[in-house]
């Protein structure tokens, strides 16, 4: 079990649903705004950002790198990237609107050391971004599967994680696991691929099952980037406690993940259908239910006699058939009890046969 504030994850918990919005708002504030308030009118749980400080995140070259195409913000990669970074006045801000405005729980995925922790002992009003969101728990992107001196270090806080599991192997998802077992973690994993969007025949949710056998004591949950909102609610029915969505207002946005993305009709019909999946799925309990009376009494076999059974007769297997009668007789599960059974009075042809028709008393199967 998992609890981020008050919220528990995990066992009969309802699913955690989280509305990825990472960087779709394409670095507008108001954007972002609107975005938090159509995720709330679609019944999520919590919406989810993206901080990273660029040059602990990617070499130089790599910033340097040109990225001109039709979703680039800039000419290079850096100022492209820099361009979808709000700044942490602009995350907080976007947090307490979220939280105190709107009413939904707010979070963004630390993809590094640098906005984790406290900037300096010397200034401690001074907080890094993602430390300051992750004073009720830290979430982190796939890439950092892979990352241990950044899952350590978070696992070294104290706060709950939701590790999501893309681009990597389970040699890589065990040794994250052993590392944050190390550290007295409570912890989820989300199992999911990272190709966008990613083909139904790559999402391979057996590995929730995986997870689960391997990892008996941890929630599982599924980040998904298919199209559409099937698989993610199928997710729900192998066992997942968490579901992550990447989130837009119009898939026709600049930008790659939009297309990927839910939007919001599609979202709040996401969120019905994880609803209905929860109710269905159950308890591994097999029983007669009330729902199915009215069926039963319409359309429910009982034992007929299939002749006429004069009073005193042995009751045999030739004597009987099984139909729907009204009114109803025995069930067919007594039809074993009956054999051998004497007729108490003659039972006619075509006439559903009840207790009172047979001395169950003596029947050989109670002696």
């Amino acid at each position: 079990m998992l609890t981020i504030r008050d919220v528990k994850i995990g066992g009969d918990s309802p699913c955690f649903i989280i509305a990825e919005i990472g960087q779709n708002h394409q670095g507008d504030v108001e954007i972002a705004k609107r975005m938090i308030e159509k995720a709330k009118e679609c019944g999520v749980s919590c919406v989810k950002f993206q901080k990273s400080s660029l040059p602990d995140r990617f070499t130089q070259s790599a910033l340097d790198a040109p990225y001109i195409g039709e979703n680039s913000f800039g000419k290079t990669y850096g100022k492209h990237r820099a361009h979808l970074e709000f700044s942490h006045e602009e995350f907080k801000m976007l947090q307490e609107y979220a939280e105190q405005t709107v009413g939904i729980m707010f979070t963004a995925s630390c993809m590094d050391i640098s906005f984790v922790i406290n900037v300096s002992h010397d200034a401690p009003t001074t907080i890094a971004v993602c430390g300051f969101l992750a004073q009720h728990w830290s979430a982190f992107h796939q890439r950092d599967t892979n990352n241990p001196l950044l899952i350590e270090h978070v696992a070294k806080l104290g706060l709950p994680i939701v590790l999501s599991t893309g681009m990597a192997d389970f040699d890589t998802v065990c040794s994250a696991h052993k590392i944050l077992k190390k550290n007295n973690s409570t912890f989820a994993l989300l199992h999911c691929v990272s190709a966008y969007p990613t083909p139904p025949e790559d999402v391979n949710l057996a590995v929730i099952q995986l997870y689960k056998s391997r990892f008996p004591d941890v929630p599982m949950g599924y980040s998904g980037h298919e199209e559409g909102i099937v698989i993610a609610i199928a997710a729900v029915a192998f066992g997942a406690k968490i579901i992550e969505k990447h989130f837009t207002l119009d898939k026709t946005m600049k930008g790659t993940d939009h297309p990927c993305s839910l939007n919001p009709k599609e979202m709040k019909e996401l969120v019905a259908g994880i609803r209905k999946v929860e109710a269905a799925v159950g308890k591994p309990i097999k029983s007669f239910l009330p729902s199915e009376v009215a069926c039963n009494t319409k359309l429910g076999k009982t034992i007929v006699s299939r002749k006429d059974i004069e009073k005193g007769a042995l009751i045999s297997i030739s004597d009987i058939s099984i139909k729907v009668s009204r009114p109803p007789g025995l069930q067919p599960k007594y039809l074993k009890s009956i054999l051998g059974c004497r007729a108490t009075q003659k039972i006619p042809n075509d006439t559903p046969i009840t207790k009172e028709d047979v001395d169950l008393d003596n029947s050989p199967m109670s002696q």
